[in-house]
């Protein structure tokens, strides 16, 4: 009793800290939550009102274009790595675990050196493959965790009925771990929705709505950072209302893993 006493005291002290971000989150920027919020342009310097319509459709656009980069390469990896073993298999799960650990700014500095220079300005597409890169090597080793949890046998019946291997991977092995990929990115996505540090490099902000995917691009996370250094009132209400809107977007997406995987969760037990 007494170790489940402290075991449930830890966990209390785990959860506070972020209950207590997302109680001044909505405290902070519930009353900044309007129409107007969702559907204007930000106001010029110096003026009250506006909103961060435009961050909010560029943060979509931007996870877009990254989860088009990040998934299909992510999944195929990981199927690789899970289906085809070869020797490159132990290097490419070392140097997908070292990138995983790389800090965000560098991705932001890379692309922006390999692509922003060259192309000549910022741009969504720079915002999103840099979002993208960051996907791919999370999205892999979980795809390969979940799809060396389907049993062997699956893969021998089908093999002894005369399917071949590709068909086997896509149409048994995939299908099967279907739920599991699925939350794999989902969680990639959570992991750079907040990131603002590579979007500086690569999106860099823009006040108005995006005509075309060759310029730059707002989203949420940049516009917080601006308007939390900016000296008006009326802008910090508003940065506390988008952190709002992103920590609930970020949030929508986890629940959304845990009621994927809630039935087979179930079934395990």
């Amino acid at each position: 009793m007494l170790m489940q006493a402290l075991a449930c005291v830890c966990a209390i002290l785990v959860v506070m800290p972020l209950v207590l971000v997302f109680y001044h989150l909505v405290k902070s920027g519930i009353g900044s939550l309007n129409w107007d919020f969702f559907t204007q342009l930000p106001k010029p310097v110096g003026e009250t009102g506006g909103g961060m319509g435009n961050a909010i459709v560029g943060t979509f656009i931007l996870l877009g274009l990254a989860a088009c980069i990040g998934v299909p390469v992510g999944v195929l990896g990981g199927v690789y790595l899970s289906e085809y073993g070869s020797r490159l298999n132990w290097w490419i799960r070392f140097a997908a675990d070292i990138i995983n650990g790389v800090p965000s700014i560098t991705w932001g500095m890379v692309v922006y050196a390999l692509v922003v220079l060259p192309m000549k300005g910022f741009s969504a597409w720079a915002g999103g493959l840099v979002l993208g890169l960051m996907m791919i090597p999370l999205i892999m080793r979980t795809t390969e965790e979940v799809l060396q949890l389907i049993p062997g046998g699956y893969r021998e019946a089908a093999l002894a009925l005369g399917i071949s291997k590709w068909r086997m991977c896509v149409q048994i092995i995939i299908r099967t771990a279907l739920k599991g990929i699925l939350t794999g990115v989902l969680l990639a996505v959570a992991r750079v929705a907040g990131e603002t540090a590579p979007l500086m490099f690569t999106a860099f902000g823009n006040s108005y709505w995006l005509n075309k995917l060759n310029e730059p691009i707002a989203a949420l996370p940049l516009q917080i950072f601006e308007y939390a250094k900016s000296p008006y009132d009326d802008w910090h209400r508003q940065a506390w209302a988008g952190a709002l809107v992103l920590l609930s977007l970020v949030l929508l997406i986890n629940v959304s893993v845990r009621v994927l995987t809630r039935d087979r969760f179930r079934k395990s037990q």
